[in-house]
């Protein structure tokens, strides 16, 4: 009876280790493309109706890595959008199976709109983030993004402040070479 338990589950184990588990080799660089999902506006008068753009992440060698990241987020009932673009430097946690990145990233947030943009500053951007990475074929990985996002924009007169940060999920897919 035991024996054929190992038979039966023995292949199905390496099988499933074959597709999914993440070798250990040298990587020379990586290639990281990912969508945002959602973006939870901290301002309390601002609700979000969307979220679009994109991440571009490249590691080197020395498992440090940079990144753009570019995307609007949509204002419920109105035709203003949060543009924010962010520069990133992150690390990967040498963890065996999963891939487990954090990062930091600093840039800008703006209000866009016909009526609005002149009316306020640009105002700068930082935010920390983490993804996790689940390998695929030993080349690939699929990933899921948390960023946490701090940034504001002042009216130029000063009488006005929105939070545009908040709480950014992604999505994406990295290719090693």
């Amino acid at each position: 009876m035991k024996s054929k338990l190992i038979s039966i589950l023995l292949p199905l184990i390496l099988g499933f280790m074959l597709l999914f588990g993440s070798p250990l080799k040298a990587e020379l660089f990586s290639v990281s493309a990912g969508i945002p999902l959602s973006h939870d506006i901290k301002d309390e008068n601002l609700d979000s109706d969307g979220v679009s753009g994109f991440f571009f992440h490249v590691k080197f060698p020395i498992l440090v890595g940079v990144g753009l990241e570019n995307y609007e987020t949509k204002i419920k009932d109105s035709d203003t959008k949060i543009g924010t673009t962010m520069y990133d430097i992150f690390y990967l946690l040498p963890i065996p199976v999963i891939n487990l990145t954090v990062g930091l990233g600093a840039g800008q947030s703006e209000l866009k709109c016909s009526t609005c943009s002149s009316s306020y500053d640009v105002g700068t951007a930082t935010q920390i983030y983490s993804s996790l990475g689940i390998p695929i074929l030993g080349i690939m990985d699929a990933h899921l993004s948390y960023r946490i996002v701090n940034s504001s924009v002042k009216s130029k007169n000063g009488s006005e402040e929105y939070k545009t940060g908040g709480n950014v999920l992604g999505a994406g897919i990295s290719i090693g070479f």
